[in-house]
């Protein structure tokens, strides 16, 4: 792949997967990748960043990530889509629109409060800060296609997407988007958690799964690239094992006809979301997913894509990310103040 853009020679893409504010590691990710800082903007002569959405949340440097991707993206350097955490932020943000009785379109339950709480504590002194890093978020797109490849954080759904863009060609939800899909069953919800949370299959009655993450969970994150699975097995994805010998239950017809299916042939596709464990992998040839527990002392995942249409597993660059992300600041992390 060679084209000319922002007045370089482009050769190609880096892929990043979550990096859910480990702001350190992604300025060393960066320039093992060979960018290099200018102006405040990370810089590569020939090529450009994918960042997979999930900057926020968790990790003990979001405002270092979210400047970071920012700055790459507003200055051409770098595109991105949203993830499942970016959108939640906005709809836990956003004003609930009538006077039902809720103030927020996201309800700040202990769960929600939870989740996006290390992100408002970071940003707790900087508060207009905030404010427009939400009116960025807003200008996110869902999902990205260009120049062969295919980008959406958790699942690449053909027929809601084409959906989507009818409503929406600039792949970017509006408030009135984002409003509609907080009222399940609507069609902004199920496009929304599609793409940015993937199929969920409920587990049985009094089955749960205690995460790593702390989190207790009542289902499990299934894939969308076998073309006709038979159980459970088939389809889970996620670092979690299904209790007992769940591994085998047959999946229903109800259940087989919620799934997604991604085929061999269609065009690369790059993913996040999955909190995948190990050495990198491909799951298939034409799909890489790119988080790798980063903000768990994982790894902080790159691809670097070139053209071609056959993924390579030689083509992962990654770092692990080190206990001393959360101690100080270490000599590779840039100021931005």
């Amino acid at each position: 792949m060679h084209g000319r853009t922002s007045g370089k020679t482009l050769q190609g893409y880096d892929l990043i997967g979550d990096v859910h504010g480990c702001g350190a590691t992604l300025a060393a990710l960066l320039e093992k990748l060979g960018y290099h800082q200018r102006g405040g903007v990370y810089r590569h002569p020939r090529r450009k960043v994918i960042f997979l959405g999930d900057l926020v949340d968790r990790g003990p440097r979001i405002r270092l990530a979210v400047t970071i991707a920012r700055r790459m993206v507003e200055e051409g350097e770098a595109y991105i889509v949203m993830g499942n955490h970016e959108y939640n932020a906005l709809a836990y943000s956003h004003p609930a629109p009538g006077s039902a009785g809720q103030r927020w379109l996201r309800e700040h339950s202990p769960r929600h409060n939870r989740v996006i709480n290390e992100t408002l504590e970071q940003y707790r002194d900087h508060p207009a800060e905030w404010e427009d890093v939400l009116a960025w978020f807003m200008r996110i797109p869902l999902c990205l296609e260009l120049d062969g490849l295919r980008v959406v954080h958790a699942c690449w759904d053909e027929a809601l997407i084409r959906r989507f863009l009818a409503r929406r060609p600039d792949a970017c939800m509006d408030s009135e988007f984002l409003i509609e899909s907080e009222t399940a069953g609507s069609e902004a919800f199920e496009i929304m958690d599609r793409l940015t949370r993937g199929t969920n299959i409920p587990l049985p009655p009094g089955i749960e799964i205690h995460s790593g993450d702390g989190f207790t969970r009542r289902s499990f994150r299934t894939h969308f690239w076998a073309e006709a699975p038979k159980t459970w097995g088939d389809v889970v994805f996620q670092p979690d094992n299904l209790p007992g010998e769940l591994e085998s239950h047959p999946l229903s017809a109800e259940e087989k006809s919620r799934l997604s299916y991604y085929g061999p042939d269609e065009p690369p596709l790059f993913i996040g979301h999955y909190w995948c464990e190990g050495i990198p992998a491909l799951p298939t040839g034409n799909i890489a997913c790119l988080d790798y527990s980063a903000v768990k002392y994982g790894r902080l995942v790159a691809y670097r894509w070139s053209g071609e249409t056959r993924l390579n597993a030689d083509n992962f660059v990654w770092l692990r990310v080190p206990q001393e992300e959360r101690a100080m600041p270490r000599p590779w992390e840039i100021d931005f103040e």
